[in-house]
Formats: structure tokens, sequence, C-alpha cells
């Protein structure tokens, strides 16, 4: 699975109030539109690992994303 597919999946799990609020963090610390974050996140084949993109909330959104990866049984 790539980064892209595993991001999708991650953000599609959240309600959308903290997958907004993940989405403009990263918009507003990298000056881009949500739009272009969505893009690079969830369809760029050189996409991260969205943790990578994230600045501010850093270990709240980590354990989101560590509780949801070990429910996936995915590396987190």
């Amino acid at each position: 699975m790539t980064n892209a597919q595993i991001n999708t999946n991650f953000l599609l799990s959240l309600d959308d109030k903290t997958c907004n609020s993940i989405l403009e963090n990263i918009a507003n610390h990298y000056g881009i539109t949500v739009d272009e974050v969505m893009d690079e996140v969830t369809e760029s084949p050189k996409a991260e690992n969205v943790m990578d993109y994230v600045t501010v909330d850093r270990p709240a959104v980590s354990l989101y994303y560590r509780m949801w990866a070990r429910s996936q049984r995915i590396a987190a």
C-alpha cells in the first residue's frame, strides 16, 4: 500500500472536524490550500506519511494515527 493510500484511509477514518483541522494545519504551514494538501497527501505518488506534514498538535495527531494504524495492522 502506498503512503497516499494509507493517508487516504487514515483521513477517512476521522470525523470531519478532526480531518479538517489536520488538513488546515498542513495548509497553513506550507502556505497552500486545503485542496492542494489533499492532492499532495492522498493522490501524489511522492506522498510522504501524513505525519511528516503535521506541525501543530503533532502528539495528538500521532496518537490518532497510531491507534488507527494498530487497528489496521499497519506499522506506525
